[in-house]
């Protein structure tokens, strides 16, 4: 009896294009998703990235990761139009392999970082609700700096082989950046990494402190009504928005992880590659449009935040608005020559205005 081999072989190049993708399909969908995150987050995080600058400044713990989370996502916001571009080609990709092989790691990164400062934001929330006063020693600015620095260069660490994976090349003739056909037993691994530890234990963490806050909450009676509503709504749109962004790319991950341990069905699995390959992508870009919420979502839901960005509308609108009616008011006053020429006159025993 033939016994089949443990492990699949690595697709080639040429087995890879046995397989032919549509890669044309769903890119309408994909280039407009792409430009509605890029016109939304650019500027939503540009703003959200001063405004946490000056709650940082002001030794707020909350505002190093909601800064540091800003700051990632507008470095993934620079390399969308690059993968605009690729998907507008048929997903060839016009530069060097390093260049792929660096887009790539930044969207490795933005998206794990991302989801780990997700966790310490929800876990300061819980810690400064449920512990307010137990935590008052664990919730310092400088402790949740180094955390922030650890999470950056693990995952940084972490996703060093993307440097080393031949799906990033090329320069081979393929001319595709990290395509979900070009599987391998290190790509597998790496998805399996990326599911367990990049989602499932997020999402579990994500659960139960946002479950413990909203209980904590609830039954407080020093909060009022509008209060707990706006607490309730904040958590169930953290993980909802969760599961939204990240939850389809990963189970996909998951799956074709999976059918990499069985060779035998290789016909099937250039099939499951064609039907899934458009969910697929837009599942991909799905996941780039946490980027453009985490500022509605996370700052604009902090009180101080808040403030800041309403004391900032207020001065830009005081430093605008009386130009104008001092403009108008000289327009609409004009002294003639006959009143300058006449002078009041000024009762005895009395001082004119202003001396």
């Amino acid at each position: 009896m033939h016994k089949l081999p443990a492990t699949a072989p690595p697709i080639t190049n040429e087995t890879a294009s046995e397989c032919e993708l549509p890669y044309d399909a769903g890119r309408l969908l994909l280039l407009m998703l792409y430009s509605v995150v890029l016109v939304v987050g650019l500027p939503a995080n540009l703003l959200t990235t001063y405004l946490t600058w000056l709650q940082l400044r002001r030794k707020n713990v909350l505002g190093v990761y909601l800064w540091s989370l800003s700051l990632c996502d507008l470095t993934y916001l620079f390399t969308l139009p690059l993968w605009a571009y690729y998907v507008s080609q048929s997903h060839q990709w016009p530069w060097t392999s390093a260049s792929c092989k660096l887009t790539g790691y930044i969207f490795f990164n933005n998206m794990y970082i991302s989801i780990f400062l997700l966790c310490c934001i929800s876990c300061d929330r819980y810690m400064a609700v449920v512990y307010s006063l137990e935590c008052r020693g664990l919730r310092r600015q400088r402790f949740a700096v180094l955390l922030t620095l650890a999470i950056a260069l693990t995952v940084a660490l972490g996703h060093l082989p993307v440097f080393t994976m031949s799906e990033g090349d090329t320069a081979g003739g393929s001319g595709r950046c990290f395509e979900p056909s070009q599987s391998s037993p290190t790509v597998t691994g790496f998805n399996y990494a990326r599911f367990m530890v990049g989602f499932l234990i997020p999402l579990l963490l994500l659960v139960v402190t946002n479950h413990s806050i909203l209980s904590n909450v609830q039954c407080s009676v020093g909060l009022r009504s509008e209060q707990k509503k706006r607490v309730r709504r904040l958590a169930v749109a953290v993980v909802v928005l969760f599961l939204v962004c990240f939850a389809p790319y990963h189970l996909l991950l998951l799956v074709r992880a999976i059918m990499f341990h069985f060779p035998q069905l290789e016909d099937g699995t250039c099939l499951f590659e064609k039907t899934m390959y458009t969910p697929y992508t837009i599942c991909l870009g799905l996941s780039t449009v946490n980027s453009a919420i985490n500022p509605i979502l996370y700052v604009l839901s902090s009180d101080n935040i808040r403030k800041e960005l309403h004391r900032g509308l207020r001065q830009v609108c005081n430093q605008t608005y009386p130009r104008q009616q001092s403009n108008s008011s000289q327009n609409k006053i004009k002294p003639s020559k006959s009143s300058l020429a006449i002078k009041p006159e000024i009762p005895k025993g009395e001082k004119p205005d202003g001396t």
